[in-house]
């Protein structure tokens, strides 16, 4: 399927922080967030793959700049946020995904999935998101999954790690939204993001979906841009699927 990048100029003056923005959705999120006039913060742990990242925008009359750290490291992360600064938008996009039967899922490597998908963004939110109720503005939309709502075999803790940010979603948009702080939540379907997952696996997940196929990052990012804009001004404390009907089949 061909997706196309639409431009606006809804972001200008406007700072972004994406984690995890050196592929898949996280990239394609930066990307068009840049198109629509923000300031993008791009963050990973590969320093070459940010630069392409940060180069492209350029590239293409964009403003980017790389910011390394291991969300998997609550120092790393809170030193992220204090080089981070101000910013007027915070994609909670960065994690890991480790699926198994429960009773062989190393419980170390469970920690670390927890760790990067749920500690980060609760300490990312507590250090940006009080700059952004005194100011009066903000938007925060976070990566949660189909596998937050639909039962996987093997997934049980990673869909322990969505359901988790939905939840902090609707409690951070009842403590920031009085103060003019926007907090959603997306939960895609299965996606082509170029990670190791078999291509055959999506295949099937796709097959489930009332629209029949697996998405690209392009169109999940759409939403997220969404929703970070003030074309959604009366959205908040919302979980949307972006998952081709699979959960209302």
């Amino acid at each position: 399927m061909t997706t196309t990048t639409h431009p606006t100029t809804d972001l200008d003056g406007q700072r972004a922080l994406v984690t995890g923005a050196t592929n898949g959705i996280g990239r394609a999120v930066a990307r068009q967030l840049a198109v629509d006039g923000a300031d993008v913060l791009v963050h990973g742990r590969d320093a070459t793959r940010g630069a392409e990242v940060v180069d492209g925008i350029l590239a293409a009359g964009g403003r980017a700049r790389f910011l390394a750290a291991d969300l998997g490291d609550a120092a790393d992360v809170r030193r992220l946020a204090a080089d981070t600064g101000d910013v007027d938008i915070l994609i909670n996009n960065g994690g890991i995904s480790i699926f198994g039967p429960t009773a062989e899922l190393d419980l170390d490597a469970s920690d670390e999935m927890f760790a990067a998908n749920v500690r980060a963004a609760l300490i990312l939110v507590g250090a940006l998101a009080p700059g952004m109720a005194a100011r009066g503005s903000g938007a925060i939309v976070s990566l949660s999954s189909m596998a937050g709502r639909v039962g996987l075999p093997g997934g049980a803790a990673y869909g322990a790690t969505k359901a988790s940010l939905e939840a902090m979603t609707r409690a951070w948009a009842a403590e920031y939204s009085p103060s003019g702080v926007r907090v959603n939540a997306v939960a895609p379907g299965p996606v082509y993001t170029g990670t190791p997952t078999p291509r055959a696996f999506l295949d099937q997940l796709g097959a489930a979906t009332a629209l029949g196929r697996v998405a690209e990052p392009e169109e999940i990012a759409e939403v997220i841009a969404f929703l970070a804009s003030p074309r959604a001004s009366y959205v908040t404390g919302a979980l949307v699927p972006v998952d081709g009907g699979r959960t209302a089949v």
